[in-house]
């Protein structure tokens, strides 16, 4: 018996067929990338709102074994920041919390390009490794103080230094496009998280701490 051979070969696609398979690849990733972006955006506001919850927890179980009392209001004499904290550094204040915190890794917004991560508290950390203020007028008898949150202000659409912040309820305050474009995270002295806050929310929050001038450190 002979074998049966085909006379079918395969055939490779046209250049019309390459071409209309690379446009619809095309079109595909442009649909998909978009929603991929829109993920990690939400991700990273997340993660960050996570930080400042966990960093608030920190806060509150410090203050728990100190007689109420937060660092920037404990002198450096009996174990506290306040007089570093008076000047804007905010590097003390994380320091004494490194039991409380557990790692400098929550400190960094997901979307800081602008600093770095520290692998502890001690050698090397620096401002550089934070991206939240502190507060310096948090009082667990003013549950709408600000305790900690984004640092990324900006005052009449000029960004803010670092160093000391001080803030009156009627001052033009906004987020700067950074992180989390014109909005950010605040934490309070209640332990909540206000999300995502817009530019009109920050100037609500900021009349609704009940203090006059709002003292913050910015890293």
């Amino acid at each position: 018996m002979k074998p049966r051979f085909s006379h079918q070969r395969n055939q490779a696609l046209t250049l019309f067929e390459t071409i209309v398979v690379i446009a619809v690849l095309a079109v595909a990733l442009a649909m998909i990338l978009p929603a991929l972006a829109k993920a990690k955006r939400r991700s990273s506001k997340i993660n960050c709102a996570s930080n400042i919850k966990q960093i608030g927890i920190s806060f509150r179980l410090w203050e728990g074994d100190h007689d109420g009392k937060y660092p920037m209001s404990v002198s450096v004499t009996t174990g506290g920041a306040m007089e570093s904290a008076a000047t804007g550094d905010v590097v003390p204040t994380f320091q004494v919390m490194s039991n409380e915190l557990s790692t400098p890794k929550i400190l960094l917004c997901p979307v800081d390009t602008d600093r770095s991560y520290a692998t502890n508290f001690a050698s090397g950390f620096t401002a550089k490794n934070i991206s939240y203020f502190v507060g310096l007028d948090v009082s667990t008898n003013s549950p709408q103080t600000f305790l900690s949150g984004d640092d990324n202000f900006a005052i009449g659409g000029v960004p803010v230094k670092s160093g000391l912040l001080q803030l009156l309820t009627n001052d033009p305050i906004a987020w700067t496009a950074a992180r989390h474009k014109f909005v950010g995270n605040i934490g309070l002295a209640d332990g909540s998280v206000c999300w995502k806050t817009d530019a009109k929310s920050l100037v609500e929050k900021l009349q609704a701490t009940g203090v006059a001038t709002n003292r913050l450190a910015i890293p």
